[in-house]
C-alpha cells in the first residue's frame, strides 16, 4: 500500500477533507455520512468488536464495584474468581491483579478517545485491499502502548499500596501526595510535550500524512506512534485515578469525556488551560487547607 498523498492521491471518491483543512476543519456531516457508508460494509464486524471490547471493559470494571471485598467468590471459579480477584485490595491479590484491572481501565477509558483517529486511519486506506487488516494491527499497536502503561501503573499502584499512600480502593490517603498530584497534573497542561502531543491527536489526518508507513508492519508501527502521543496527552490525568480512588466509576467515566473533549479541534482548545488552571488550584488547595487555622 503506498502513501496517501494529501489531496487523496490514487484515491477515487472525494474521501475525507484533506491536509491542513482536514485536520484543522474536521469532516462536515455529509464527509460524515460517506465516512461510515464505508465503514460498514468492509469494517462491520472490525467496529463491532472494538465497540463490544469497550463495553466489555465498562462492564466487568461495574462488575467489580458491585460485588464487596469480603471474599465471598474466593473459592469459586471462572466469573466469580475474577470478580473476587477484582474487588479485594492489591495485598490480597497481588500485581496481577492490579495489572488487570488498569488493563480494562485503559481499554475503557482511552479507546473511546482515539475512535476518531482509527476512524481517520480507515477512511485513508479505504481503497486498500487489506485495510481492514491493517487497522486492526493499528489498533494493536496503540492498545500495546496502554498495555504497557498499565504494567507501569499497577507497578506504581503496588508501590503507593505498600507505602500506605494510597487506601485499599486505589485511594489516596495523604493531602500532600493528592494535592501534589492535581498540581503536576495542572503544570503538565502547559508543558511544551502536552502541547505536541495534543496537537498530533487533535489533527489525526495530518499525524498520518506525516508518519505514514506501508503494510501491516508499518500499521503496527503507526499505532505505537499513535498510543505514544495519545500517552503523551493523557498519562498525568489518568495518575488522577489515585486522588478519587481507582475504581471510581464516575471519576472515570468524567476524565474519558474530559479526554475525548480536549482531542478536538476546537473544544481542546478552549478548555486545556482552564483545565490546567483549575487542577493547579485544586491542587494548591488540597495542599494548603489542612494547615489553615481552623
Amino acid at each position: 500500500m503506498t502513501r496517501p498523498d494529501a489531496d487523496g492521491g490514487r484515491r477515487k471518491s472525494a474521501g475525507p477533507a484533506t491536509g491542513a483543512q482536514g485536520a484543522g476543519n474536521g469532516r462536515s456531516g455529509e464527509d460524515e455520512v460517506r465516512t461510515l457508508a464505508r465503514l460498514l460494509p468492509g469494517r462491520g464486524a472490525l467496529a463491532l468488536l472494538f465497540f463490544a471490547a469497550v463495553l466489555t471493559a465498562w462492564s466487568a470494571l461495574f462488575a467489580m464495584q458491585a460485588f464487596p471485598p469480603d471474599g465471598a467468590f474466593a473459592n469459586r471459579s471462572g466469573l466469580g474468581a475474577l470478580l473476587w480477584l477484582c474487588s479485594n485490595t492489591v495485598a490480597a491479590t497481588g500485581y496481577g491483579t492490579s495489572v488487570l484491572m488498569w488493563v480494562l481501565m485503559s481499554l475503557a477509558m482511552m479507546a473511546p478517545t482515539a475512535f476518531p483517529a482509527f476512524r481517520t486511519y480507515a477512511d485513508l486506506t479505504h481503497t486498500a485491499a487489506a485495510s481492514g487488516f491493517s487497522l486492526a494491527v493499528l489498533v494493536a499497536g496503540y492498545l500495546t502502548v496502554w498495555l504497557g502503561f498499565s504494567v507501569a501503573a499497577a507497578l506504581l499502584q503496588v508501590r503507593l499500596a505498600s507505602l500506605g499512600l494510597i487506601d485499599p480502593l486505589g485511594r489516596s490517603t495523604s493531602h500532600l501526595f493528592s494535592g501534589a498530584l492535581l498540581a503536576a497534573a495542572g503544570l503538565y497542561q502547559f508543558s511544551a510535550l502536552k502541547a505536541a502531543c495534543l496537537k498530533a491527536c487533535q489533527s489525526p489526518m495530518a499525524f498520518f500524512l506525516t508518519h505514514w508507513q506501508p503494510g501491516s508492519p508499518g500499521a503496527y508501527r503507526l499505532g505505537l506512534r499513535l498510543g505514544s502521543v495519545c500517552l503523551g496527552c493523557c498519562w498525568a490525568l489518568m495518575l488522577l485515578a489515585f486522588v478519587a480512588g481507582t475504581m471510581n466509576l464516575a471519576i472515570m467515566a468524567f476524565a474519558m469525556v474530559l479526554m475525548t473533549l480536549e482531542k478536538l479541534p476546537e473544544i481542546g482548545a478552549k478548555i486545556n488551560a482552564p483545565l490546567g488552571v483549575f487542577l493547579i488550584l485544586a491542587g494548591t488547595t488540597v495542599i494548603v487547607l489542612p494547615f489553615l487555622p481552623n
